[in-house]
């Protein structure tokens, strides 16, 4: 239903940019950050010195990895496929733990950060030596801290002709190849298709991930996944719901064969949570 229409939207994220009105002298004043595009439109002002520089941090996994400062940063509507914006300047050494902080849709980690480090210009780093830019640094905060929720189901008795979702995924075999009703969280965004143990989500709704236990589920109708929680051009779906499937088991399922089962269902219906 939604997989190929929201590939053509992207949400541009204004992190910061309404801070670059503001001119570079008063950027030099003792303590007062800089900007990442200071930085980089005149390196050899700061190359060698510790600096302290507010910018868009990404974080990216991949062959090679993502790990820099920019202006800003594009997304698609759901938060994936996190690109930055402008000159770069890669980072060595940023804390893990401010990430906890940041938007973390599933693919990446980004948001505006505080850096403190060493800058160096004109040379090859990173990856590949793909970069002119490096920060090694020595502190990093965040200056948005995101802050997530989290709905999950409740371990309990479903009533008769009906499996709890946390049985199918305490004995799986006990019930492969059979048809079975169950309740538990649906989630799509195009790249994951689940039936969750929980959702968490930003506080105001965006950037939602499956959390908990999982199945990779398969056939989910249409017409009720427009009755869930429904991402800006339908990129993303979620919301509690009572589903009947096949429900099979032994591994290699879903995206890259990570799951180890699978659900295919048959008919759905929202619930109320």
């Amino acid at each position: 239903m939604f997989r190929l229409s929201w590939r053509a939207s992207q949400l541009l994220l204004v992190i910061g940019l309404s801070l670059l009105i503001l001119t570079t002298c008063a950027n030099r004043v003792s303590g007062t950050p800089l900007f990442v595009q200071q930085l980089t439109a005149s390196p050899t002002d700061y190359a060698g010195r510790e600096v302290t520089v507010d910018g868009a941090y990404i974080w990216r996994p991949g062959n090679p990895g993502l790990s820099v400062l920019a202006v800003g940063v594009s997304t698609l509507d759901n938060g994936l496929d996190a690109q930055p914006i402008g000159e770069l300047i890669w980072l060595e050494g940023f804390p893990a733990e401010v990430t906890e902080h940041l938007h973390r849709p599933g693919d990446s980690v980004y948001g505006f950060v505080r850096v403190r480090g060493r800058f160096e210009a004109g040379g090859n780093y990173g990856p590949g030596g793909a970069y002119r830019f490096l920060l090694t640094v020595s502190s990093a905060e965040p200056i948005e801290r995101i802050r997530r929720v989290e709905q999950r189901l409740t371990d309990r008795s479903l009533g008769p002709d009906k499996v709890s979702f946390f049985e199918l995924l305490r004995n799986p075999q006990q019930y492969q190849g059979q048809r079975v009703t169950t309740q538990a969280y649906y989630f799509w965004n195009s790249v994951i298709y689940v039936l969750a143990e929980g959702i968490s989500t930003e506080e105001d709704g965006s950037s939602p991930q499956p959390v908990g236990g999982t199945i990779w589920v398969e056939q989910f109708p249409p017409d009720q996944s427009a009755l869930l929680n429904l991402g800006p051009n339908n990129s993303f779906v979620w919301g509690l719901v009572e589903v009947t499937g096949t429900f099979q088991t032994g591994g290699g399922f879903g995206r890259n064969g990570e799951y180890q089962s699978i659900f295919f269902v048959e008919s759905a219906r929202p619930v109320q949570p």
